[in-house]
């Protein structure tokens, strides 16, 4: 799956206002960061990435 640019600011943005507003400590993003990269080197990856492209098509609408 191809990740734009836009979408990773994005999600970078909400992660700053979570951690800034929202009283996120940094090490619990750290922590949600690196489970997100082990589980994308899981066997469940596969499936994920299916249900994100099908929510970001749903989004998109294309």
């Amino acid at each position: 799956m191809n990740v734009s640019i836009p979408l990773v600011v994005l999600l970078a943005i909400v992660m700053l206002v979570a951690v800034r507003f929202l009283k996120l400590r940094m090490w619990m993003a750290l922590v949600c960061t690196v489970f997100g990269f082990l589980l994308a080197a899981t066997a469940l990856a596969p499936d994920i990435n299916r249900a994100l492209r099908a929510l970001l098509s749903w989004l998109t609408g294309s």
